[in-house]
């Protein structure tokens, strides 16, 4: 092995001729790269797998189903050699070497001008490791600081002037591992973060402490309606130059008022990034064992919202067609209408012994799961003193949990 380390270099393979051999599970993993680097790829290989076969189908690459061939390096830039062929490799490696074109060997590195490095990718930034002979340590190397870079662990501060920006931040069920790898990077990043009650408190408390948390519910409103002074929050905040973060639980487009507030920036001129969340719809049903769906059972679920009675003039929902549904019926803010609703459904044709389950605090340390039927919810809860947060599941996927997540 050579004394001397490996000079690091970014390669701007856009457009450039890239010459690989051999079609194999090497070229399968290096391919993907290459074509995101915008590079003109030649591929020479008698046979292939399925996958670099599709990304030849799809046009990504061109390709020639036949051996090497003294002479096929001609205006390459870079050269990558896969095949089980050892006698070719060496011919074909000796042919990238005398037209001093870097040339990397999956079969042997030393003999190679080039290596690979394990490289990641994140938000623009990306890491490429060398430790020579040990591509394990390597790919653990790289994990590590991409894992770092996503989800605010390995702080990488941005120092280039940035505009106001404001990102929707969906936090999931509660539980804080369940926020996305985006989400969780973004708070990481903020300078502000305008927070409800129902997200992910513990995250808070990681954050630096330069940044500004705002309880969403402590918002002075004055003569503003409650959202209106949430949406001004908003804009003021990020107007100012900071960094802002609205940080709700599940999902910000869910029963999460996401849309108004988008609305609201976007009339301001203020980029808004939306980050999806794990809705409490699915996520807390199954961390209490529950499937929404499940073959031979339940072929759909719907999800509804519960915080208006069905007997009120401003109700949205047609609870007489939910009754007649045969599969899943999941509520969210239904705790105290849960009596009336159960009564409604039973009243347009729902069976009384429909089987039901309400989770509380779903995905967190408090979780809990009352069960119960149509006829008997409402009265179960109260006696069960269930508050909100919680989730109601309706329908027979609520028999299949097993024991141990009641």
């Amino acid at each position: 092995m050579s004394e001397h380390f490996a000079y690091p270099v970014g390669l701007r393979l856009s457009g450039r001729r890239v010459v690989v051999l051999g079609a194999g599970q090497v070229a399968q993993r290096r391919l993907p790269a290459l074509i995101a680097a915008g590079a003109d790829i030649l591929l020479i290989s008698p046979s292939a797998t399925a996958s670099v076969e599709a990304m030849a189908e799809a046009g990504e690459v061109r390709w020639e189903r036949r051996r090497y061939q003294e002479g096929d390096f001609e205006d390459a830039w870079y050269v990558l050699i896969t095949t089980d062929d050892p006698e070719a490799n060496a011919t074909a490696s000796a042919e990238a070497e005398a037209r001093r074109i870097w040339c990397v060997r999956s079969d042997d590195a030393e003999a190679a001008s080039a290596w690979t490095p394990a490289t990641g990718r994140s938000e623009g930034v990306t890491v490429a490791v060398l430790t020579g002979q040990d591509p394990r340590r390597s790919a653990a190397v790289r994990d590590a600081v991409v894992e770092g870079l996503r989800d605010g662990t390995l702080a990488a501060p941005r120092h280039r002037t940035r505009g106001p920006r404001v990102a929707l931040v969906g936090g999931g069920p509660g539980d804080p591992d369940l926020i996305t790898v985006r989400g969780r990077r973004l708070l990481a990043e903020a300078d502000v973060v305008v927070a409800d009650r129902l997200g992910p408190r513990d995250l808070l408390d990681e954050l630096p402490p330069h940044v500004e948390v705002i309880d969403a519910a402590k918002i002075p409103y004055g003569r503003f309606m409650a959202q209106e002074a949430i949406n001004n929050a908003l804009i003021e905040h990020a107007k100012a130059g900071k960094s802002v973060v609205r940080l709700k639980g599940g999902d910000p487009f869910v029963f999460g008022r996401g849309m108004e507030e988008a609305e609201a920036l976007a009339e301001a001129g203020i980029p808004c990034t939306v980050v999806p969340g794990i809705s409490s719809s699915i996520s807390v049903p199954g961390a209490a064992g529950i499937p929404v769906t499940h073959r031979g059972v339940a072929h759909e679920f719907t999800v509804v919202s519960g915080h208006v009675a069905p007997d009120d003039p401003s109700s949205l929902v047609d609870w007489a067609a939910l009754a007649r549904l045969r599969g899943t019926l999941v509520l969210l803010m239904a705790v105290e209408k849960i009596g009336a609703i159960a009564a409604t459904l039973v009243a347009h044709g729902r069976a009384a012994d429909t089987p039901v389950a309400v989770v509380q605090e779903g995905t967190t340390p408090a979780q809990r799961r009352v069960d119960a039927t149509l006829a008997t919810v409402g009265k179960k809860v109260a006696a069960e003193g269930v508050r909100p947060p919680a989730v109601v599941v309706i329908g027979d996927v609520v028999a299949l949990a097993s024991r141990d997540h009641r």
